[in-house]
């Protein structure tokens, strides 16, 4: 079993992400109307069955998001696991 890596790194998180054909995204809006305020994720749509529910970004969007809320990517580097979590 591998451990998860912790990165912040901007290069190396888009390679982890296309290796395992993620791509960046928010979960969309959950009120009425689905203007919420998306949470951050990286999606994989090739092998997720709820596609509705994110919405892709581009990766510059990603990043500016990422850094204002000080994330940091947890991963195993097999693409098993992937969290975004605070750098702290």
């Amino acid at each position: 079993m591998s451990e998860a890596k912790k990165t912040t790194n901007h290069k190396e998180i888009m390679a982890w992400a296309e290796k395992h054909d993620g791509v960046p995204a928010v979960i969309k809006g959950t009120d009425d109307d689905g203007s919420g305020e998306g949470v951050l994720r990286i999606h994989f749509p090739k092998k997720s069955s709820d596609n509705d529910n994110f919405e892709e970004i581009s990766w510059d969007e990603f990043f500016e998001e990422f850094e204002e809320n000080k994330l940091a990517l947890l991963h195993d580097p097999n693409g098993v696991f992937n969290k975004l979590v605070n750098r702290d």
